[in-house]
């Protein structure tokens, strides 16, 4: 039997293609001419022209600079959360959290430049990215309070414990210590941030668990 030959794909299908393709190139170009200018720096031609589209094309894709630069970040940060989201961690809550931790903070600190501007977009963004953000966090929420409950089964973290606090809790060392690093109080947020995060863990241990730290 001939096997069947594919079929080449449709007009509206390919066009659709092209499109995904040119946004994918628009937005790579925005990425590094907004990390090599900073946000003021970086401007709508520039990145076109780099892109190889006319100025009309990236305004068509995209409604402004700003909204050029919270694609790029919400792509960014959808591509990290669904690799660690998919990870099946194999070490302690703490380690978990903290190497959780440490990714995000990693995407910042190698954008030292932009960070404060990409902190503040992502935290007081309008609609629809606000919403848009907000259902990240929320996905983050949601893998952290799976972590905490896997946890519980292996009896390292105590029954009573509510994880979806938790990850209230790691929010808030989190944004905490990263806003800390942006003003430049801290010169690494990590360290801090596992001190606060192994505090708060070391509560929250089953009771024959703290007795024997002491």
């Amino acid at each position: 039997m001939f096997a069947k030959a594919r079929k080449a794909p449709s007009a509206p299908k390919k066009r659709a293609a092209q499109k995904e393709e040119t946004r994918r190139r628009i937005l790579a170009v925005a990425r590094s001419h907004f990390e090599r200018d900073g946000f003021a720096g970086a401007n709508v031609r520039g990145i076109a022209a780099e892109a190889g589209v006319a100025a009309g094309t990236v305004l068509l894709h995209f409604a402004d600079k700003r909204d050029l630069l919270h694609a790029a970040l919400f792509d960014d940060l959808a591509a990290l959360i669904e690799a660690e989201t998919a990870k099946r961690p194999t070490e302690t809550l703490h380690a978990a959290l903290v190497a959780l931790a440490r990714r995000f903070f990693g995407y910042y600190r190698a954008r030292p430049a932009l960070s404060k501007t990409l902190l503040a977009e992502s935290l007081l963004a309008e609609s629809p990215w606000r919403e848009r953000f907000t259902g990240q966090v929320a996905r983050v929420h949601a893998h952290i309070a799976h972590l905490a409950t896997e946890a519980q089964r292996r009896g390292e973290l105590s029954a009573d414990v509510d994880p979806s606090l938790l990850g209230v809790a790691f929010f808030s060392f989190y944004y905490f210590t990263l806003i800390g690093w942006v003003q430049g109080a801290l010169a690494d947020p990590v360290p801090l941030f596992e001190r606060l995060l192994a505090d708060h863990l070391r509560e929250k241990a089953p009771p024959n668990a703290k007795r024997k730290r002491r």
